[in-house]
């Protein structure tokens, strides 16, 4: 009887496959904003992330990043980590991206070659990438970003709970946001692996 109490969350992927990217390993700072996505503190002092949470925030990116036309959405990746699993992410949904360094004025300085005018923006992490968020922030368009326990998210409309520094981790998010922004606007052919969006070592 108690089995039928306690609902059944239906993971996107299994929860072990979350768990062996490590996108739950979060650093050992935790920030005020982060601290609703903490699932424990492990003995080594690293904040622990709530895959379910992440799990959950996934899915409402996917629905909130279909909703833009595709070339609109700018994906950002300074870390070096994040680069690949960016790119590949843009070629999956139609998306434009950045990665590398975000020359300051891309968004504000219509003067720049390298100007573009997104409708929202998708950060990797908003620490590395605060040029991208501040120049949304300043034209008042959307930013969706990974956070890990250590980030702010000031200026944040929408956070994804995740480790946004190892290269497993990047790949599987980047991965399941593709697949759901597809799924939400009815494309459920996805033929891309988790192994292709991995950066190399």
């Amino acid at each position: 009887m108690e089995a039928k109490v306690k609902e059944e969350y239906e993971y996107l992927i299994p929860p072990d496959e979350y768990l062996a990217a490590g996108v739950h390993i979060g650093t050992q700072i935790k920030t005020g904003d982060m601290k609703k996505f903490i699932y424990k503190v492990r003995p080594d002092g690293l904040y622990v992330l709530d895959i379910r949470q992440l799990d959950e925030r996934i899915r409402i990116a996917g629905k909130f990043l279909a909703r833009f036309e595709p070339s609109k959405i700018l994906a950002v990746a300074a870390r070096q980590y994040g680069q690949k699993p960016v790119m590949m992410f843009a070629k999956a949904v139609g998306a434009d991206y950045v990665i590398g360094r975000f020359v300051p004025g891309t968004l504000t300085n219509p003067m720049l070659k390298e100007y573009k005018e997104p409708d929202v923006v998708l950060v990797t992490d908003p620490a590395i990438d605060r040029q991208a968020v501040e120049e949304a922030t300043d034209i008042g368009i959307p930013v969706v970003a990974l956070c890990d326990s250590n980030n702010s998210a000031s200026n944040i409309d929408l956070v994804i709970p995740t480790n946004n520094k190892g290269r497993k981790a990047l790949a599987l998010v980047y991965w399941l946001l593709a697949k759901e922004v597809l799924k939400n606007r009815g494309i459920t052919d996805f033929p891309y692996s988790v192994e292709d969006f991995e950066a190399e070592l």
